[in-house]
C-alpha cells in the first residue's frame, strides 16, 4: 500500500472555501480504480492549513498522478497556497488498509 500525508499552506483568504476549490479533485481521486481512501482534515493548529491523507493499492498511484484531473488540481491549487506542501509519501509491505490501534482496544 502507498500510504501519502500532505500538508496544504492555504492563504487565509481561501481557508473557508478550500474544500469548494478541491471537490472535483476528491471526488475524482476517490473514484480512481486502486484508491483506498482520500480523506481531508483541517488542522486544528492552524486554521489556514489542511491535511489530506491518502492511500493506493500499490500499482495505482502513477496513474493518479498522470492523471487529468490530478493535473488541473495542481493548477487550481498552485494561486490559493502560501507556500510548497510538505509531503511524506512511503511503501507500508503487506498492508491494505487500517489497523485497530491495540493500545486503545474499546470494547
Amino acid at each position: 500500500m502507498i500510504f501519502i500525508v500532505v500538508k496544504f499552506p492555504v492563504k487565509p483568504e481561501y481557508a473557508d472555501s478550500w474544500m469548494r476549490h478541491v471537490e472535483a479533485f476528491t471526488t475524482a481521486t476517490r473514484a480512481e480504480p486502486g484508491n483506498l481512501w482520500f480523506q481531508w482534515s483541517r488542522s486544528v493548529e492552524d486554521p489556514n492549513e489542511y491535511v489530506v491523507v491518502e492511500a493506493f493499492q500499490d500499482d495505482a498511484a502513477g496513474a493518479h498522478v498522470d492523471s487529468d484531473h490530478f493535473r488541473a488540481a495542481m493548477e487550481t491549487m498552485r494561486p490559493l497556497l502560501r507556500h510548497t506542501p510538505e509531503i511524506v509519501s512511503t511503501t507500508i509491505e503487506g498492508a491494505s488498509g487500517w489497523s485497530e490501534m491495540g493500545e486503545l482496544k474499546v470494547g
